[in-house]
C-alpha cells in the first residue's frame, strides 16, 4: 500500500488567517533539512495491505512535537486534532484525519527497532544548534546577539 498524500491542502486551509501564533514553528521547520531526515527514514515502508500509511516524515515531526511539548501518545493525538500550530508543523490540512495514539506508538517502535529514533533526534538537535537554535521541552531558544528593543514604561504617578 502507499503513503497518504498530505501535499494537497483543502479549500478550508486557504481561509486560515496567518496569525503569529500559527507560525511559531515555521522558522524551526525551515531550518531543518527534511530531505536528510527523509533519507534516514527511507527504509521504512508502508504495509502492502490495508489502509494507507502515514508518511514517515510527518510522523517523525509529530514525535518531535511530542518530545518538545512533553506529551503522551494520546495527548499528542488530541493536540494534532485540535491545535492548528501542530497541524501546520506536521503538514496536516484541516480536513485530514490525525494518526491515532496506537499509530504513533507503532511508528516510534519501528524507529527504535531500527536504531533511528535517537539518531534522528540528535541530527535534528545538531542541525538546529548549527543555526543558533536550541529546542527544549515546550520552548525554542534562539542563541544569538540580537538586541530586543523594550518599550520604555514609566510607572504612573502615585504607583510604587
Amino acid at each position: 500500500m502507499a503513503w497518504k498524500n498530505l501535499k494537497q491542502l483543502g479549500l478550508v486551509d486557504g481561509f486560515l488567517i496567518e496569525h503569529k501564533a500559527l507560525t511559531e514553528l515555521d522558522e524551526v521547520n525551515a531550518l531543518i533539512d527534511w530531505v536528510r531526515i527523509e533519507n534516514f527514514l527511507s527504509n521504512i515502508h508502508a504495509k502492502p495491505r490495508g489502509e494507507k500509511s502515514w508518511p514517515p516524515v510527518m510522523m517523525f515531526k509529530a514525535l518531535l512535537l511530542q518530545s518538545w511539548y512533553g506529551l503522551s501518545d494520546p495527548g499528542l493525538e488530541k493536540q494534532l486534532a485540535r491545535d492548528l500550530l501542530f497541524r501546520r508543523f506536521v503538514g496536516l490540512g484541516l480536513a485530514e484525519s490525525v494518526p491515532d495514539h496506537s499509530s504513533i506508538w507503532r511508528f516510534r517502535q519501528i524507529l527504535e527497532k531500527n536504531g533511528l529514533l535517537t539518531k534522528l533526534q540528535e541530527d535534528i538537535n545538531n542541525q538546529l544548534a548549527e543555526q543558533g537554535l536550541i529546542v527544549r521541552a515546550g520552548e525554542v531558544s534562539i542563541i544569538d546577539a540580537s538586541v530586543i528593543e523594550a518599550k520604555n514604561c514609566r510607572p504612573n504617578k502615585g504607583v510604587d
